[in-house]
């Protein structure tokens, strides 16, 4: 992984003891609050419902063993014992007090870990593959572009106040684990038809409010060109994005009202004035960047281990969790293993610092120091020898990290909502628990097969309800909790926006609703067919008939 140098160094230090100076004036009386809003949420803090909220960077999902130790320790030290890894790939702490976030930031600047730029109106996030370096359909480790793009994007004092919030994510594969076509930008590692590697740059795309599809204003890219390009996409987006209306201020619009071929004409314009100039990325560069990332040191023999095969033949319990929560490697007796962060009795994405301090162990051990987090709020070792499986999967058992659940409703994705997020209009986490509660019969779940479940507390989507496969938004009615139930959602290759489903549901019947939902697709489905394949297949209308039959 990517090593600060001295100046990278140097730099979140300096902005730690800036932010400290800012908070001691803040509490003195010497800074208005709508002044200290604006410095507050340059350094990831937002007040949320009950305390305030610190976002930390995951830069790209990547993680090394002595920071997540530090992340342990900091929700000992300052908070309740306790992280929520998002949807963002990031970390956050939610009980922290704002006289103590400072010494939080000092911190974590010890181990190159920092909350710039993590909010506000600016380039918050640089989001990649989480099984980058594993699969062997990659054409390229997507990671070292990552970095690239988040070395410029840092602090970039022409970007510093976009008209709105502004991600970007890159995968090297077909194969879109990234959800890359649901960010501001999008940058797809292909090749061209001579051969030469280069770049695919897709533009607009977002949820939320006005939820929308990335579209391809560039099919490809010379390599060296990358910067350049995305810094003419960001100075027509800094020059044409509405800055009157928040709801309307995302680049998604922009594009939407300019139409793709004006957005791209003027992108155009812009990269022939630049190209050329002083962001081309020489292959120097370029090089010292990806030797960062180089491949870690596999055991050549690693396929010739036996216990493996023999533990997959006596041990269904262990040959299941192989089949739902790892996946192959590239390279011969490997396998990348996904820890899920899926509890009953913590909200999804939530780890306890002994956990944190125990994953950490176990990268030590098993997976040269290396933890990932993914958008899809889980964990992932990419680099487990097979013969660790076994031992690695019990450890996983007695952390509560080895639920066999992946890709299944069971593993849904959710926000905190109403119990903390002060913009949310519902409760998120107690309907959570009904459903992993209600659907814990594994068998059921394997034969429901690969289904999405996403549910965001208000209309900012956080959980990306809006490609879930099912997707649950929740509402406010008169003070109380309902439910929008959306059907057909993607974020993979074949990503897709959900249709809403019928009017919202009370919360006590969201559970009977999923339940009649799941039931009209085992009844319809074709042999093998994917729940998302049935639904575009047949339409919203089959399930809305069952789900709101009574009321007709």
């Amino acid at each position: 992984m990517y090593i600060y140098n001295e100046l990278d160094q140097q730099l979140i230090e300096q902005r730690a003891e800036q932010f400290r100076d800012q908070v001691r004036r803040y509490l003195a009386g010497q800074i208005a609050e709508d002044e200290f809003r604006v410095l507050r949420l340059q350094n990831g803090l937002y007040i949320q419902r009950h305390a305030p909220m610190l976002r930390v960077a995951i830069n790209y999902g990547l993680l090394s063993s002595q920071q997540l130790r530090a992340l342990a320790e900091v929700s000992r030290k300052y908070d309740k014992s306790y992280a929520h890894f998002t949807t963002r790939q990031n970390v956050q702490f939610n009980w922290p007090a704002l006289e103590q976030v400072p010494d939080i930031l000092a911190d974590l600047a010890k181990v190159q870990m920092h909350a710039i730029q993590t909010s506000g109106s600016c380039i918050r996030s640089v989001g990649s593959d989480h099984f980058a370096g594993v699969f062997a359909d990659e054409i390229e480790d997507p990671r070292p572009w990552s970095e690239i793009i988040r070395q410029w994007a840092a602090l970039h004092p022409e970007f510093a106040y976009l008209p709105r919030k502004f991600k970007i994510a890159c995968t090297g594969s077909r194969s879109d684990r990234a959800a890359t076509q649901v960010h501001d930008i999008g940058v797809h590692v292909v090749n061209n038809d001579a051969g030469e590697q280069g770049f695919e740059i897709l533009v607009g795309g977002g949820l939320g409010r006005t939820p929308m599809i990335g579209k391809v204003i560039r099919d490809f890219l010379p390599r060296q060109e990358l910067l350049a390009y995305l810094e003419a996409i960001l100075r027509v987006y800094n020059l044409w994005g509405r800055r009157d209306n928040k709801y309307k201020a995302r680049i998604k619009i922009l594009v939407q009202s300019l139409g793709v071929e004006d957005f791209r004409n003027r992108v155009e314009a812009e990269w022939e004035r630049i190209k050329g100039g002083e962001l081309t990325l020489t292959d120097a560069y370029v090089d010292r960047i990806k030797a960062d990332f180089q491949p870690p040191a596999y055991d050549a023999n690693a396929a010739a281990d036996t216990s493996y095969a023999e533990k997959l033949a006596s041990e269904r319990d262990f040959a299941v969790w192989i089949e739902r929560n790892t996946v192959p490697h590239k390279v011969a007796g490997y396998r990348a293993v996904t820890l899920t962060l899926k509890d009953y009795l913590k909200a999804p994405g939530d780890l306890s610092d002994v956990q944190m301090d125990e994953v950490a162990d176990l990268a030590d051990r098993y997976n040269f120091g290396e933890v990932r987090t993914t958008h899809e709020q889980n964990m992932v070792f990419a680099h487990i020898k097979q013969a660790d499986l076994y031992p690695l999967w019990q450890a996983l058992g007695e952390l509560g990290l080895a639920r066999p659940v992946v890709g299944t409703i069971n593993d849904m994705i959710c926000c905190p909502g109403l119990d903390f997020c002060s913009l949310a209009n519902a409760e998120t986490l107690s309907v959570a628990r009904q459903v992993q509660e209600r659907f814990d019969d594994m068998d059921y779940l394997y034969d429901l097969g690969d289904l999405s479940l996403k549910m965001s507390g208000c209309i900012n989507a956080c959980a990306h309800h809006h490609v879930g496969h099912i997707g649950i938004l929740g509402v406010d009615k008169n003070g109380e909790s309902y439910y929008q139930f959306t059907l057909g959602g993607s974020a993979a290759e074949d990503a897709s926006i959900g249709k809403v489903l019928g009017k919202s549901i009370p919360l006590a019947e969201v559970g009977d609703t999923l339940q009649k939902i799941l039931d009209t697709y085992v009844e319809i489905r074709d042999e093998g067919e994917r729940f998302l394949d049935t639904v575009r297949r047949v339409g919203n209308q089959p399930f809305k008939e069952r789900v709101y039959a009574a009321n007709h």
